[in-house]
């Protein structure tokens, strides 16, 4: 693929130095455009994407200090080299320093010097642009913030979270517990024009119902029993930026309808307040529930809910999107080895397959911690069976911590001794360990000794049985 020419726009208000100049730049390989001042050189740029700037600094109408204060304000700004006659040495400088010019150069030009400068400052463009390029390829690709998933549902994800990010309209966020609903929330915010500002997440299920709207709306001294000072609500501390409000079908009703007005009204009243404050926050809700249950029961108000459902995202469980396993495991796999200075590369293939037979309740939140045992427990190198918890794969309870092996069940009915159970239990770990006896007793929590005395009990039991038989 043919590399792109640099483009070369010349900022200067003298023809017979402008014309030249670029002639100059044009033989040596570059497309050079020209401006008789700042102002024309914004208009070019509007439909000239430049990759280097030569600008003389004194003009008429704009000159080229306010032209790259425009451009830098704007973050729009590329390589400047900056040409000063003399007297203007200082001025030069400090806009070299102060707007992050690229060089200066003082007239009459050194054509040597000037090309060289070109050079290093195309450099410095072209790597910036292909850095940009892989960025938004990665966004492409499976990687969005902190966030990967290359399954079309996530891809899904991805394209609505780009399309909402710079708009300011309100998100509800739904999806099962450890699915990365506040992953997407930062994401959006990252994206959007408040990334500047603060992102503040409260989840309104870990908070008791008489602290909700003191931490939500902030309080004055006095306003309550222990308010000892006036304390901020979590809509002042998100101001200019993004507020999350997770696990929103906990909050109390009477604090939804509060809540509400607040949205409506972008003004805010701490508790025990008199005066109400303006707020310019982006809200965005998310929860675990199903919606049309929590709107039936009334744990969410039906005006509320189509106040903040304006951009609904739903998030996939983790076991209907499979096919992300392995870049998510390669994913945190780095993430864990930076936190305990591990060096594990990969997970082994038979934990890979074990992974997708998994139905996974506790959604990428589980994988997680599955994981970071295993590379504790790994060091280095690949993850294997072995440094998984020892009950990965086993039901406790009524909860599955696993549903890999489902065709090795153990179904007992009703009237089986403890003993017939136990026996169930290790032979069905030993068909799922494929007969190895090491990882049997771990995750049956036994030692390797007590399991062959089992086994050996068994032997002898049914060999006891088959002599009964051949003797009847």
């Amino acid at each position: 693929m043919a590399r792109q020419p640099i483009n070369v726009l010349i900022v200067e208000d003298e023809e017979s130095q402008r014309d030249p100049l670029a002639a100059m730049i044009d033989a040596w390989g570059y497309h050079a455009e020209t401006a008789a001042d700042g102002q024309e050189a914004l208009e070019k740029l509007s439909s000239f994407s430049a990759h280097v700037i030569v600008t003389d600094l004194m003009m008429p109408r704009m000159d080229g200090f306010e032209l790259m204060k425009r451009l830098a304000a704007e973050g729009n700004m590329p390589p400047a080299i900056v040409l000063t006659a003399f007297g203007n040495i200082e001025t030069a400088i400090e806009t070299t320093h102060d707007l992050g010019a690229f060089w200066f150069l003082e007239k009459p030009i050194q054509p040597a010097a000037l090309r060289f400068l070109i050079e290093r400052a195309a450099s410095q463009s072209q790597l910036t642009e292909e850095t940009e390029r892989l960025q938004r390829q990665l966004q492409y690709q499976g990687v969005l913030a902190d966030m990967v998933g290359t399954s079309p549902q996530m891809q899904g994800v991805f394209s609505v979270i780009r399309q909402v990010a710079p708009s300011k309209a309100a998100v509800l966020i739904v999806g099962e517990s450890g699915t990365g609903k506040e992953l997407v929330a930062r994401a959006i915010h990252q994206l959007s024009p408040r990334r500047g500002g603060p992102f503040v997440a409260i989840n309104c299920a870990a908070m008791p119902e008489t602290l909700m709207e003191s931490e939500l709306f902030g309080h004055e001294k006095g306003a309550f029993t222990g308010a000892l000072e006036r304390r901020a609500g979590c809509f002042e501390l998100a101001q200019h930026g993004t507020l999350l409000l997770d696990e929103l079908a906990e909050m109390p009703s009477g604090t939804q309808a509060k809540l509400l007005r607040v949205l409506e009204d972008s003004r805010v009243r701490r508790l025990g307040g008199k005066n109400e404050i303006s707020v310019d926050v982006r809200v965005i809700a998310a929860t675990n529930r199903n919606l049309d249950e929590a709107l039936k029961k009334g744990d969410l108000r039906e005006d509320l809910f189509y106040r903040l459902n304006v951009f609904q995202i739903s998030l996939p469980p983790l076991r209907q999107r499979l096919a992300d396993l392995p870049v998510l495991c390669e994913a945190l796999i780095t993430s864990l080895n930076r936190k305990h200075l591990c060096n594990v590369t990969n997970v082994s293939d038979e934990v890979m397959e074990a992974f997708k037979k998994y139905s996974w309740p506790g959604n990428v939140r589980e994988l997680r911690n599955v994981l970071e045992r295993a590379v504790i427990m790994a060091g280095e190198n690949t993850v294997q069976m072995t440094h998984l918890p020892y009950d990965f794969g086993v039901s406790v309870g009524s909860r599955h911590v696993g549903q890999i092996f489902e065709p090795e069940s153990v179904r007992l009915p009703v009237g089986t001794t403890v003993a017939e159970a136990e026996k169930a239990l290790i032979l069905v770990t030993l068909q799922h360990t494929k007969n190895n006896k090491t990882r049997a007793a771990e995750i049956l929590g036994i030692s390797l000794k007590t399991l062959f005395n089992k086994l050996k009990e068994y032997g002898a039991a049914e060999a006891a049985e088959a002599s009964g038989a051949a003797g009847a």
